[in-house]
């Protein structure tokens, strides 16, 4: 590193910015998968007792997303790992749009994830399932 070179400390970064002279790099796939757990997280805990199964559902999918994009940095031969994690995030996406399906639940029961929250959180999954098609594209 040369004097010119200004170093900025990591903590005064902006989130996913790392100075380009850094030596590490984060994983895009794994960091976009952790926002939408921290956006769902919540989300699945306010879904009445009756939806219990659903939550756990979801609850279980999105942390075998996370760890599925563990194993994709970590692992040499991604191909597999990375179909894997693209067939749960469609279960994922079909159980979030199950819980918000009002045909599903019938005139008098509320679903128990509103229109907006569903938006949001489909378009968190979109953009994972993007990343995930431009991963497939280059291990291929």
């Amino acid at each position: 590193m040369n004097e010119d070179e200004e170093v900025i400390p990591e903590e005064d970064l902006p989130p996913f910015e790392l100075p380009a002279n850094s030596k590490r790099t984060t994983f895009i796939l794994k960091e976009k998968i952790a926002d939408m757990i921290k956006y769902g997280k919540p989300v699945v805990a306010q879904f009445p007792r009756r939806e219990r199964q659903t939550a756990n559902e979801i609850r279980q999918s999105m942390l075998t997303m996370y760890r599925l994009a563990i194993i994709i940095e970590k692992k040499y031969y991604k191909k597999t790992t990375v179909q894997e994690l693209d067939v749960e995030l469609d279960v994922l996406r079909h159980f979030v749009r199950l819980a918000q399906d009002k045909d599903y639940y019938g005139p008098n029961v509320a679903p128990p994830l509103s229109f907006k929250k569903y938006t949001v959180w489909s378009a968190k999954l979109d953009e994972i399932g993007r990343i995930i098609g431009g991963y497939m594209k280059t291990v291929k």
